[in-house]
């Protein structure tokens, strides 16, 4: 979790053990004397720890890259630092927008009655005599998964139908009722379809009067499993696939199987190129630090760990008073904090990682789920 802590609530920390005049929000910015310095030192002693070690959990963040056909290299994101390129994996990309209904129904299409937005949950879409559509971009001839998680309140059995078409209310790819009666998480529906033009309308209609009808998430993509790309080097990049994916024409290239940190690390690469705009990838890396500035500004590392920082601030603040044994106190108590974040920290997301490939992205509970019937 980050911190809460404020700038000017560990510049304050340090001045206090010194027992200098603090300062306050009013007068951060005009500071001068001792406690500019201690200002200083607060961000001195951040980078300091951070730097200590690349891959602390707190900079640990997880990245999504929506690849495009043609396109090879994509930037890293501007506070990159490093890359887990064991983590990169490919998966095809979501085409619903909003389909989770986390805080409304936005993007969704009214075609009659009045849909509304329940907080229920993490947020649903619910359907009282209403039909929603959404028109989304697909590819002729192509395969696509469709995964819905619709809700019965009152467990009495409800029934709404699923269509995809070229129009809203279109049947020409699926046209399916399906009857929900469920008491626990919802029923899941998976079920795939074959797209027949460049645009397909997605529509969810209730033909009922009955509010007990909610949907907890829609979600559609290319019909393609994900898979864990494999990292090459640079060198080995250059030796075994650049000329490959130099000669081939855009009716050669396909679905990426490689990931390359490029030359110069600011990016990464994908071998072969992407054939489809189908594909995102989904990846880890350890972002950098920017010193803190405004007095409200707070850190990553979690609140538990701010002393850390205030004691590397204070060896430099009794270094400035030439006091060398409280400034030993303090280096020693700054070096026992490092030791102690290592052991609780570093790599933390190693035993917290699941690796398994699971084709339900959600973190949503989906345990005693019932099973949608169809007609």
């Amino acid at each position: 979790m980050a911190g809460t802590k404020t700038y000017l609530t560990l510049t304050n920390l340090a001045l206090n053990e010194l027992n200098e005049v603090e300062l306050t929000s009013s007068n951060f910015t005009s500071s001068r004397g001792i406690q500019t310095s201690a200002k200083n030192f607060i961000n001195k002693a951040v980078n300091e720890l951070y730097m200590a070690e690349i891959e602390w959990a707190w900079l640990h963040v997880n990245e999504t890259q929506v690849l495009n056909t043609g396109q090879q290299e994509y930037t890293f994101p501007t506070a990159f630092r490093k890359a887990d390129f064991d983590s990169f994996r490919l998966k095809p990309t979501e085409l619903i927008t909003n389909g989770e209904f986390t805080s409304n129904i936005n993007n969704w299409t009214t075609v009659d009655g009045t849909p509304t937005y329940v907080s229920t949950g993490n947020g649903r879409l619910q359907l009282n005599d209403a039909t929603v559509t959404q028109s989304i971009s697909t590819i002729v001839n192509k395969k696509y998964r469709l995964t819905l998680r619709a809700f019965d309140t009152v467990g009495t059995g409800q029934a709404f139908k699923i269509q995809v078409g070229t129009v809203a209310e279109g049947t020409q790819n699926l046209n399916k009722t399906l009857t929900v009666k469920n008491f626990g998480n919802g029923a899941i529906l998976e079920t795939s379809f074959v797209a027949t033009a460049q645009t397909t309308f997605v529509t969810i209609n209730n033909p009922t009067t009955e509010t007990n009808m909610q949907v907890d998430f829609v979600r559609v993509s290319a019909d393609e499993i994900p898979i864990n790309l494999k990292y090459i080097s640079y060198d080995a990049y250059i030796q075994s696939r650049y000329t490959i994916d130099e000669k081939n024409t855009e009716s050669q290239y396909g679905k990426p199987l490689f990931v390359y940190r490029t030359q110069d690390h600011l990016s990464f690469g994908v071998s072969p190129i992407p054939d489809e705009d189908i594909y995102t990838v989904e990846y880890e890396y350890f972002k950098t630090h920017t010193d803190l500035s405004a007095a409200t500004d707070t850190l990553d590392l979690p609140d538990i760990y701010a002393d850390v920082v205030v004691n590397r601030a204070k060896y430099y603040l009794y270094k400035l008073r030439n006091d060398v044994p409280m400034a030993n106190i303090a280096n020693a108590e700054y070096e026992r904090g490092v030791e102690r974040i290592r052991v609780e920290m570093l790599n933390r997301q190693e035993y917290m990682k699941d690796t398994r490939v699971n084709l339900n992205t959600t973190s949503r509970t989906t345990s005693n789920t019932s099973v949608l019937t169809f007609t």
